[in-house]
């Protein structure tokens, strides 16, 4: 017996963050990237759940961080059709590129660390726990979530994350703004650090780094919602598949915003 459809509207905003018109409008373009494809891609074999339903359960298992064995029966289905549909659906959520990228326009970056159980690419960081380390760049005037990075080992900080993941490509040829943990890095814009034997800054340098707080404190924003979702508290799966999960919902986080 199925728990949760799509086709009955109030389970969709408390799982998605969407509204059933946005939730609409994302089925088709997941449609359009090839999500209604037959399953495993064996021909004559179908999926047993309808697009908008799967669309949903990959959903619902990020939002829920739920087992296998306890999505499955959710939606009427085994545990192992879950994991194919959440395989197969979950890379085509990926974050959709923003209509307006202006170069510009300053982009916001900051670090968060995922707990992550897959110790081949996870390890101890200073949250006591093995963990990667995403970097994750916003526009600075839309919020919008414009680049991802490679999730590197948690045990790195965000000076060197920056450079390996891949985000510092991205974001060329835009002003990049970020806290002081990005020392070394000349191209992004930084607080002033105190002086070394201890003086206070001039005022001038204490109210720009105001303002660098006030603006910089909108990524913090944005990761303490993607971070709703509660699959990036606690990541189960093979570390490869984060960083499609964590763009999914980076994509969902800007369709509530634009859509």
């Amino acid at each position: 017996m199925r728990v949760i459809s799509a086709a009955r509207q109030e389970w969709i905003l408390p799982f998605t963050g969407l509204t059933p018109a946005q939730f609409r409008k994302l089925v088709r373009l997941v449609a359009e990237r090839g999500g209604g494809g037959i399953a495993d891609g064996r021909p004559g074999r179908q999926w047993a759940l309808d697009l908008a339903d799967r669309v949903l359960l990959v959903a619902v298992y990020w939002r829920t961080n739920l087992t296998m064995r306890q999505i499955g029966p959710l939606f009427g289905v085994s545990h192992s059709a879950a994991h194919r549909v959440i395989d197969t659906l979950g890379p085509l959520l990926v974050l959709a590129p923003v209509r307006r990228r202006p170069v510009n326009q300053i982009a916001i970056v900051d670090g968060t660390l995922i707990p992550t159980r897959d110790h081949r690419l996870a390890a101890p960081s200073k949250n006591y726990r093995y963990s990667t380390n995403l970097q994750v760049a916003i526009d600075a005037s839309t919020r919008l979530v414009i680049a991802l990075g490679e999730p590197q080992p948690g045990n790195r900080n965000d000076t060197i994350v920056y450079r390996t993941s891949g985000i510092e490509q991205k974001l060329a040829g835009r002003p990049v703004m970020a806290d002081g943990g990005y020392r070394g890095n000349p191209e992004v814009i930084i607080p002033y650090r105190k002086n070394r034997d201890g003086s206070p800054l001039p005022a001038w340098k204490q109210n720009l780094n105001a303002q660098h707080r006030t603006v910089r404190a909108q990524v913090e924003h944005t990761l303490a919602r993607m971070k709703n979702w509660k699959i990036l508290r606690d990541y189960r799966r093979a570390a490869r598949t984060l960083t499609a999960a964590a763009s999914g919902i980076a994509n969902l986080h800007n369709i509530a915003l634009t859509w």
